[in-house]
């Protein structure tokens, strides 16, 4: 799987590169703006680039544009953005355009190295991984009279760890469900959220992005 990381840092880039090496992923480029990230992307058509948001040289977001430019230019690339913060306005608009394939981690996730490498694999697969600070922000946010009012609470919980990325399997032992009880709740809450019938995994993006979308 071919990565292209984004960081200024030297330390937090180099220490990335050798973390995902270390684990079977080819890391074709590391940068250290926006500018060099898409000229880099567009070049070598990565599985995923790493993206911190803050770049030179304002250190404001043009991390964020670069990704958004490459989920136009490059939609086969999946975008894994890492951040210090919950920026939950980027979070939104780049989940916006309706595809899977992107996440948003905290920076202190890559020290679970099994978890970060996860998310990394599932969002070169076309997944969703949102860190859990990241979705109880922008859940705490939604409006009073969006859909998710439909939800019961044990159904946001659900919800919310398919934001996260979760499989059912994961759900399931998170919330100490059997799977079947957990897809169960699913089908109920893509039922409510007025989600068109699928054969793929597309509806529960779609999920993610109403959840996002009400805040």
């Amino acid at each position: 799987m071919r990565v292209v990381i984004a960081e200024d840092l030297a330390l937090l880039r180099d220490g990335l590169t050798r973390l995902l090496r270390d684990n079977d992923f080819d890391v074709v480029a590391a940068v250290e703006d926006g500018d060099a990230l898409v000229r880099t992307v567009t070049g070598h058509k990565p599985d995923i680039a790493i993206v911190d948001i803050r770049l030179p040289p304002s250190f404001r977001d043009e991390g964020v544009r670069a990704a958004l430019t490459l989920r136009e230019r490059v939609p086969e690339t999946a975008v894994l953005i890492v951040s210090q913060y919950v920026e939950q306005t980027y979070a939104a608009e780049l989940l916006a355009d309706g595809r899977g394939g992107l996440g948003y981690l905290l920076k202190d996730r890559i020290m679970d190295v099994d978890d970060f490498v996860d998310a990394v694999r599932r969002v070169a697969g076309g997944g969703t991984a949102l860190d859990p600070e990241v979705v109880a922000q922008l859940f705490s946010r939604q409006r009073a009279d969006g859909p998710l009012e439909r939800l019961t609470p044990r159904e946001r919980e659900v919800l919310g760890l398919i934001a996260e990325g979760r499989s059912n399997a994961a759900i399931a032992r998170e919330l100490v469900l059997t799977v079947g009880a957990v897809e169960k709740h699913v089908a109920s809450i893509l039922g409510k959220l007025d989600l068109p019938p699928s054969d793929d995994d597309h509806r529960r993006v779609l999920a993610v992005l109403t959840y996002l979308r009400e805040n």
